[in-house]
């Protein structure tokens, strides 16, 4: 597994899959799944990584579970 930043445009990526050729993308928010043929997961993009990443650290500080809600 591969993680990097690209501090610019905001955007975290997941290399699931490094050997996994990309056949095509779904989008639902602001995450971006890369998917193979046979639809497994090989790339993930969070758009907006900083808010994203500071409502899960928000969320994990909390005494209780709580549902996190990701940016539109």
């Amino acid at each position: 597994m591969k993680v990097q930043y690209d501090r610019q445009e905001d955007i975290l990526m997941i290399e699931v899959m490094p050997e996994g050729i990309i056949d095509h993308a779904e989008q639902v928010d602001g995450v971006i799944v890369h998917l193979t043929a046979d639809s497994r997961v090989a790339l993930l993009e969070i758009l907006d990584a900083s808010e994203f990443l500071s409502s899960l650290v928000r969320v994990t500080m909390q005494p209780t579970a709580e549902e996190v809600l990701l940016p539109a």
